[in-house]
């Protein structure tokens, strides 16, 4: 049985040979590959170099990550010219620490160094002590170690344990041991491919308004975030949006380009990111390898879009939207008159390419800001979108306006349970403090029964849904308006 050890992908330990040493080259020039999923895993590909005999063999793979799903491992040869059989697999994750080897030694004497002052000297003195408890719990946990000192026990160590050299079987890093079965002898770069969690990514999209006017800038940034346990140089790194179906376990241990060039700041600078539909998602492509290390947070541009039309919306819902039918017959007079006296601030822009955009947008953080007269940019409020698809229109709140007031009250009731019906009248307020006339889009909640029928208005409306009505009010600077509507409902 041939023995093989792989301390990391880019290296092999055996014999130094030509044939090896030109292997481990070759190995070198390929690049490992990441799909980050934004579901915090990843699909990692690695290359193996082997130096196989025909029949048994035993690997030793030290490359993997610290959060690897041990049944996701798939070992082959890309060029197909070689089976591999996979015997038996070990996975070990308990690189040597202090508290893992004290355990190793439970019930055994060591030597701990301990230093302290005498006479203003720092003495260094050997102190024995009986390993009875080591404190190492597998799987991260810890409790206080026992050790026993001159016939007495303590929670807490002497001083600094020296231990014996380490075993054969001792791993320093996360390691996979396989038996692995060839049906031909020969050198080569075998592929390996596992899924491993303690990945993740998000994009997040910044949005510039000018001091006057209903258009943004938009940049879009993804953020990916590492902590696998093992780094991964100069890697082709490509990131998936979409809701996959993932079992996830009970406890986790811890060619379309990105818009055309006329959206660029400018024209002649290359998409950092490409994007395609792949299966029922999409996949973003990093242009460039790029090495993303161990507990490492790394941020790449992925789209830019000049001069989107994103005009503001103001929403009144003087009910909250709190109030809908829910299959029975309410008669409560005073549910649902709750009066809400702040207008919503929206905005709205259409993900299409007659608006400079046109992209598929993964889920993420839209915030928004205004160019003040100074030049300066301030923030004015931010909320998350969905994943969302081209040619969608997306509206998102993004805070209360100041200057703009509404007030909602009953100012009739009426119902008459013998003939099965039921009346109720509004009216709604809304005063504009603004120095510009604005539209105010008035939402109201038909909640009382499933069948209705408005038999008086002050203004037009559309029926948005089922239960659901909206009126939209122009108002001038300095203007209250009043609205009211008679809704009859009748079973």
């Amino acid at each position: 049985m041939k023995t093989t050890i792989i301390s990391n992908p880019m290296k092999i330990v055996v014999p130094t040979i030509l044939g090896i040493t030109l292997l481990t080259q070759a190995v070198r020039a390929v690049e490992p590959a990441l799909t980050i999923y934004n579901q915090n895993f990843a699909v990692i590909r690695d290359t193996v170099p082997l130096d196989l005999k025909a029949g048994v063999n035993e690997v030793r793979f030290a490359g993997a990550t610290a959060h690897l799903e041990p049944d996701s491992v798939i070992l082959r040869d890309p060029t197909g010219k070689r089976a591999l059989q996979i015997l038996e697999q070990n996975y070990r994750n308990d690189p040597v620490s202090q508290e893992l080897l004290l355990s190793l030694n439970e019930g055994k004497t060591l030597d701990f160094v301990n230093l302290r002052m005498k006479d203003n000297t720092s003495v260094r003195e050997i102190i024995p002590g009986k390993i009875i408890r080591s404190g190492y719990v597998p799987g991260g946990g810890a409790e206080q170690p026992v050790i026993e000192v001159n016939g007495k026990l303590q929670f807490t160590l002497p001083g600094q344990p020296l231990f014996p050299s380490l075993g054969a079987d001792t791993v320093l890093k996360p390691t996979l041991n396989w038996l692995l079965r060839a049906d031909q002898p020969g050198q080569f770069a075998a592929e390996v491919s596992y899924v491993s969690s303690g990945f993740s990514w998000k994009s997040d999209y910044n949005l510039v308004a000018p001091e006057k006017g209903d258009t943004v800038d938009l940049i879009g940034w993804i953020t990916m975030n590492n902590q696998s346990g093992k780094s991964f140089e100069h890697a082709k790194i490509k990131l998936l949006a979409g809701d996959v179906n993932k079992i996830q376990p009970v406890q986790i241990r811890n060619n379309v380009r990105m818009w055309a060039a006329k959206a660029m700041a400018a024209p002649e600078m290359e998409a950092t990111v490409s994007e395609k539909s792949f299966d029922e998602f999409h996949l973003y492509t990093l242009a460039r390898s790029t090495t993303l290390r161990d507990r490492e947070t790394k941020q790449v541009e992925f789209v830019r879009a000049e001069s989107v039309k994103a005009p503001s919306i103001y929403v009144y819902d003087g009910a909250e939207a709190g109030y809908r039918y829910y299959g029975g017959r309410n008669n409560d007079p005073g549910y649902g008159t709750q009066s809400n006296k702040k207008v919503w601030v929206m905005r709205e822009f259409v993900n299409a390419e007659t608006n400079r955009l046109g992209v598929a947008l993964p889920k993420g953080k839209l915030r928004f800001y205004r160019r003040g007269d100074d030049g300066q940019l301030e923030f004015t409020g931010e909320n998350e979108i969905d994943h969302t698809p081209r040619n969608e229109t997306i509206r998102v709140r993004t805070g209360n306006s100041f200057d703009l007031v509404g007030e909602r009250k009953p100012t009739d009731f009426k119902t008459d349970r013998a003939d099965k019906w039921m009346t109720e009248t509004f009216e709604i307020k809304l005063r504009n403090r603004k120095k510009e006339a604005v539209e105010i889009r008035v939402v109201e909640h038909l909640y009382r029964w499933n069948n209705w029928n408005i038999t008086a208005k002050s203004d037009e409306f559309k029926k948005t849904d089922a239960q659901t009505i909206e009126f939209r009010v122009p108002v001038k600077p300095d203007e209250e308006k009043v609205i009211t509507y008679t809704v009859h409902y009748s079973w």
